[in-house]
Order: C-alpha cells, then sequence, then structure tokens
C-alpha cells in the first residue's frame, strides 16, 4: 500500500468514525446551523437598520456555509486529534462560517464593531487580513466569534468564524480560489506575481472608492 492509498484508508476510517452516532453528528449539524442562522439574523437586522435610519445599507450581500464532514475530518487529523463529534467541537472553531461583503471599507470596520458591542456575542479571536494580507494578497477582517444558541432544554455556546470584506475584496478571493485549488496544475511564479498585482490594485481600488463617497457624502 502506497503514502496515498494509507492516507486516503485512515481518512475513511476517520469518517467512519465520525459518522458512528448518526445522532449525534446530526445535533452538531442542527447546532452549527442554528447558530449562522442567528449570525445572519443579527446582520441582517444591523442592515435594515442602516436603511431605515440613514438610507443606505453598508451590506452588500451575505453568504455563509457549514463545513462538510469530510472537510473537518481532514482538519482534526492534520491537526492530530481525535476524530469525533466532540474533537471537532472543541477543536475546529470554522465549521461554522458566515460572510458578510460590504459596499465600503469603513462599512467592513463599522459592522464588525456593530456585531462586537452585542451582549451575546464574545469575541475569541481577531485576524485582520485587510491591515496585514495573507502570503496571496488575501484581504478580509477575520472574527472568530462564540454565541449562545437556545435550544429546548440548554444553551450551547457555539464558536464560528466571521469573514468581513469588501466587494471588490470578495471578487478577487473567489476568482483566486477558482485559479488556485481547482487547478491540478503547480501555479508558476510569474503568475503568482500577476495575482499579487491584481489585489494590490484591487486595493488601491477600494480605497478611492471609500475616498469618492466621502467626498459625495460632504457635498
Amino acid at each position: 500500500m502506497d503514502k496515498r492509498e494509507n492516507i486516503m484508508e485512515q481518512s475513511m476510517g476517520g469518517l467512519h468514525d465520525l459518522f458512528r452516532d448518526y445522532r449525534e453528528l446530526a445535533e452538531m449539524e442542527h447546532l452549527y446551523n442554528a447558530a449562522i442562522r442567528q449570525l445572519t439574523s443579527k446582520f441582517e437586522i444591523l442592515n435594515d437598520e442602516f436603511r431605515v435610519k440613514y438610507e443606505r445599507s453598508p451590506i452588500h450581500h451575505i453568504g455563509s456555509r457549514l463545513k462538510s464532514s469530510a472537510s473537518i475530518v481532514k482538519k482534526l487529523m492534520k491537526r492530530g486529534k481525535e476524530v469525533s463529534v466532540d474533537s471537532a467541537k472543541e477543536n475546529i472553531n470554522d465549521i461554522a462560517g458566515v460572510r458578510v461583503v460590504c459596499h465600503y471599507l469603513d462599512d467592513v470596520y463599522d459592522v464588525a464593531d456593530m456585531l462586537l458591542r452585542q451582549s451575546d456575542v464574545k469575541l475569541i479571536r481577531k485576524q485582520d487580513y485587510i491591515e496585514t494580507p495573507n502570503y496571496n494578497g488575501y484581504r478580509s477582517l477575520h472574527l472568530d466569534v462564540e454565541i449562545p444558541v437556545y435550544l429546548s432544554d440548554k444553551t450551547e455556546l457555539v464558536q464560528a468564524e466571521v469573514q468581513l470584506r469588501t466587494i471588490g475584496m470578495d471578487f478577487w478571493a473567489s476568482l483566486e480560489h477558482d485559479l488556485r485549488y481547482k487547478s491540478d496544475k503547480e501555479i508558476p511564479g510569474g503568475i503568482i506575481e500577476q495575482m499579487l498585482a491584481c489585489a494590490a490594485e484591487i486595493e488601491d481600488i477600494d480605497k478611492r472608492m471609500q475616498e469618492i463617497y466621502k467626498q459625495i457624502q460632504e457635498l
């Protein structure tokens, strides 16, 4: 058995372990889906408030995703953690993810601040890839948060990852993901440099559009 076959066998074994108690897995998925709906609702309410009070919406659109069982297993194995529902809850912070795409740079930070001022939202970790872009040019504001999910007989504290970015950042990240992860070819250095240059151009456009918006507001 070669190395690739051995890894595949381990992964399938991990999937079997994770699905060992189907009800427990279903309850976990329900819990994290509830956290996604709760966070999404919070952002929708904030956006609606702005629309009523200021006749504008800071949020362009909201997306979400629940990490697949296969991705959970892969991440746990990579970290050398036990493959189980309890281990997934303890060791993976982004089982539930919400992406908030805003119109302008200032909106990203304003919306983040409004969320974190809510008494039932606890900030676990903040990673500002806008101020300090990732090695590949990726830009976004990441917030790992903990929120309560109220069930019929108890309250569960659930961690989720919130990504906030502008339309330009989302445009670049979507295409970069498509180019990098859906290609079975190694990307040469020259193309990587072009992608970084595109990221820098979008950063400049974001700043210019923010300035144009401010100028219009001052008229």
